[in-house]
């Protein structure tokens, strides 16, 4: 009986001794792993103290700014960073309470009406401005009122000149000298009198007179005293410049003639809407004096100079007249269907941050991630913008807040880089500490 209770004891005090040594040695690890951790903790100490309102303003110690704000610290690893340093990473949380919308780039085909004021006016190509030839005077005129409309090759006025005169007699001469060689039997006489009527015929013809009155001077052999000005072009009369008695010469313009049947039609436009428009456009046409009557143009010319008191640009459209409706200094409302730009990608224009010299767009790249990226922007229109570069169809971009993200990544690639500069001018060894060179906690970083 008494051995078995030795026995027992025995064993007893064995389990007790075994399990004493393993609680021991198990709050020994525990404690020494918690003190390491402690340690690991105290030994991280930060490279230098921020000031919250501006990065580029540190101090080597805890330091408070002008509003009273607290320092932040900055460690050697938020200089180390895995991802692009101006991405903003934002608990969803927050992204929801700053009311953060994004939407996705879409690749579409956008068109653009650009309306503008028209004025019409002649056509420039279509204008003939009538000037003797030769000096004398005006015998008598038969065509006498600006906006007749007057026929190609009608007699405009009838006008007495001394050149015109010895010219024809140059030319009977010249007509009477090859008959009287018409018999000759030297070859060269009878060349020489043909060349010269040849001769004498061109000057009439170069001096602007009619065909029917040289064949009449042919046949009658008599001088007339005065010859016909005929007008060359169809039209309707706009000027006159002489009138009967009156001397004139090369110098007087006795008419100008225009021919309506097209018109041209001004207007100005916004440089912001010259990259829509090009020569070829088709342009629609509506006056408030024709109701209810459309006239379909096309875009003729863009001028190559702008305006030097308004941000416009003049172009020019020509117009099919007719019907003679269509009267120059007329004003008229005019709509260009501008070019589709095809498979354009484009995102709305709130989105786009212009700062400085850069353009950009914040996209979501989930998970509360935001990366800033650079755009090349095209044309704008109806609230969307058009991306050349830097974005493609499918990404999400910012279109709200994203004011607040560009100032936090600003600041987080201003830390960034302010970490990179003393990596790289201080020595390995003295990475995450900061030695006092002066007196002054705070420095200005330029």
């Amino acid at each position: 009986m008494n051995n078995s209770i030795i026995v027992a004891a025995s064993i007893m005090l064995a389990i007790g001794l075994t399990a004493g040594w393993g609680l021991s040695s198990y709050l020994s690890v525990g404690s020494s792993s918690k003190t390491a951790e402690q340690t690991k903790v105290e030994e991280k100490k930060p490279l230098f103290y921020r000031n919250p309102m501006d990065p580029t303003i540190t101090s080597q110690t805890p330091a408070k700014g002008s509003m009273g704000m607290d320092y932040i610290p900055v460690y050697a690893e938020e200089g180390v960073q895995t991802e692009k340093s101006a991405t903003v990473t934002i608990d969803p949380t927050v992204v929801q309470n700053i009311g953060v919308r994004t939407a996705t780039a879409q690749q579409r085909t956008l068109s653009r009406v650009v309306r503008a004021v028209g004025r019409v006016d002649f056509n420039e190509e279509s204008i003939t401005r009538l000037h003797p030839k030769v000096e004398g005077w005006i015998e008598s005129i038969r065509i006498d009122k600006t906006g007749d409309d007057i026929a190609a090759d009608e007699i405009l006025l009838e006008i007495y000149s001394p050149q015109l005169v010895s010219s024809q007699q140059e030319y009977l001469l010249a007509l009477n000298n090859l008959a009287a060689t018409a018999n000759s039997n030297i070859p060269e006489i009878r060349q020489g009198a043909e060349d010269l009527v040849k001769s004498a015929r061109e000057r009439l013809r170069l001096l602007d007179v009619p065909a029917h009155q040289i064949h009449d001077l042919e046949k009658s052999r008599q001088i007339t005293k005065t010859l016909h000005i005929h007008s060359p072009v169809a039209g309707t009369i706009t000027k006159i410049g002489a009138r009967a008695g009156q001397f004139v010469g090369p110098k007087t313009e006795l008419y100008t003639i225009v021919n309506l049947k097209q018109v041209w039609v001004f207007a100005d436009i916004y440089e912001y809407e010259l990259p829509w428009i090009m020569k070829g456009d088709t342009v629609a046409m509506t006056l408030t004096s024709l109701p209810g009557k459309d006239f379909v143009g096309s875009l003729d010319y863009i001028y190559p100079y702008s305006n030097a008191k308004t941000p416009t640009t003049k172009v020019r459209m020509v117009f099919d007249n007719a019907d003679r409706l269509l009267r120059p200094n007329m004003f008229a409302d005019v709509r260009i269907d501008a070019d589709s730009q095809q498979h354009a990608v484009v995102i709305p224009a709130e989105a786009v941050i212009r700062s400085g010299d850069k353009t950009h767009v914040f996209v979501a790249q989930g998970r509360g991630k935001f990366e800033p990226r650079i755009v090349k922007l095209g044309i704008e229109s109806a609230g969307q913008a058009v991306i050349l570069e830097g974005i493609t169809a499918g990404e999400k971009v910012v279109t709200s807040a994203q004011f607040l993200i560009d100032s936090e990544s600003n600041l987080r690639e201003a830390t960034s880089k302010m970490l990179e500069s003393l990596a790289k001018n201080a020595p390995a060894s003295t990475i995450g500490e900061i030695k006092s060179s002066s007196t002054h906690g705070e420095h200005k970083h330029d």
